[in-house]
């Protein structure tokens, strides 16, 4: 136990540790400390002045000290704002080392402050409301063909600010847009988003007038092929399924693709992303009656084709789709995803064609994706006409 002897010795013994305890170290690092974070403001936000270093004076129950010592203090923590900080800011105001820091570093501060959330590249979403009738395409792909293919009329590109607008793919739209004088305006990803009510859009979205079905009045069938084949579809109302069935159309080769317009989908912007923008190249004809149409096409001496299972059973010829030869013009019959094909249709076909399985099917599995069956089916029969030329 320590005993002292009188009052004057305790006070100096207090004034001894509280100078070991705020030595002028401790100083220099407060001081760093918010120097550091001047820095890094200044860096990566040189031209937001809404972010200022904000130092908040700490208040600490320091014990008694002489007058000398905080003299001292002061000075030390002067001499870290006087010589460190103007040398870094006039390091930082030098032309062009804005482009020293990272990208990535600076996009986040921009992105955190909320002088930054409204850059000037991101301009406000403006749309055209005064277009009669117009949707909003969105993917690479979709917008380029929609744009080269000039069957919509197209009105204003919205791009995404930032990294994503330099890539070769987002800046091919552009140059294309910008060929065809359609107006492109930078937008935050937030208004993508909205646009394509949260689809994939790969950073474009194009507003645009909309596709619809063609009609036999308006493009004459082609012709040329001996042996061309057809699609047609009863009441696909999937608009990924109808997408995916227009890209293998397309990829394939089919000659052309009938639509019921009854229960079926539209073409609206959903199935041009899933096609990945065929749906934009393929014209899509639609009947009211599909019915007449095949019997007229049957009466010009066209064969009809349906689709069933495996294990169907019909009073009309089933064949497995690889034994299955194209000799004369076709037309592929495919039916809606949980009925397949009407009776109506099914009465009009001369053969029934299905794809066999490659093992013993559990049941509630024992069938494939129209698309996915449409894609085998097809690429069967093409092949088919192949080898018979």
């Amino acid at each position: 136990m320590w005993v002292f002897s009188s009052a004057a010795h305790q006070h100096k013994l207090l004034l001894l540790w509280g100078r070991r305890l705020h030595q002028p170290v401790s100083a220099s690092r407060v001081g760093s400390q918010f120097a550091y974070y001047h820095i890094t403001s200044t860096l990566l936000c040189p031209e937001d002045s809404s972010i200022k270093p904000v130092v908040k004076k700490r208040h600490r129950h320091k014990p008694v000290a002489s007058d000398g010592w905080r003299d001292h203090e002061r000075s030390v923590q002067s001499k870290v704002w006087k010589t460190e900080i103007p040398v870094l800011q006039r390091q930082n105001q030098r032309k062009g080392d804005v482009h020293r820091v990272s990208s990535e570093l600076r996009k986040l501060c921009l992105e955190d402050s909320p002088a930054g959330r409204e850059r000037p590249g991101i301009q406000k979403l403006t749309l055209d409301y005064k277009a009669e009738s117009h949707e909003i395409v969105f993917g690479i792909a979709p917008c380029l063909l929609a744009l080269t293919q000039g069957r919509r009329k197209a009105r204003k590109l919205f791009v995404k600010d930032g990294e994503v607008s330099h890539r070769a793919s987002v800046l091919k739209v552009c140059e294309e847009a910008c060929r065809r004088g359609v107006q492109v305006q930078r937008v935050s990803k937030k208004d993508l988003d909205t646009m394509s009510s949260g689809r994939v859009h790969q950073g474009v979205c194009l507003q645009a007038s909309s596709l619809s079905y063609l009609t036999e009045d308006r493009h004459p069938a082609p012709s040329s092929k001996d042996t061309p084949l057809w699609l047609v579809l009863e009441g696909i109302q999937d608009p990924m399924n109808l997408g995916a069935i227009l890209r293998s159309a397309y990829f394939l080769g089919v000659d052309r693709v009938a639509s019921s317009l009854c229960d079926s989908c539209p073409l609206t912007p959903v199935v041009s992303k899933a096609s990945s923008g065929a749906m934009e190249v393929l014209g899509v004809y639609g009947y009211e009656n599909l019915e007449d149409m095949l019997k007229l096409k049957v009466a010009r001496g066209w064969q009809v084709v349906g689709t069933v299972g495996a294990e169907a059973e019909s009073r009309i010829p089933v064949t497995q789709c690889s034994a299955f030869k194209m000799t004369k013009p076709t037309l592929l019959l495919m039916g809606s995803e949980g009925e397949g094909l009407s009776r109506e249709l099914l009465s009009l076909c001369q053969t029934l064609l299905t794809i066999p399985a490659g093992r013993d099917l559990f049941p509630g599995i024992e069938s494939l994706n129209v698309s996915v069956a449409t894609g085998i089916l097809l690429h069967s029969l093409l092949s088919s006409r192949r080898s018979t030329r």
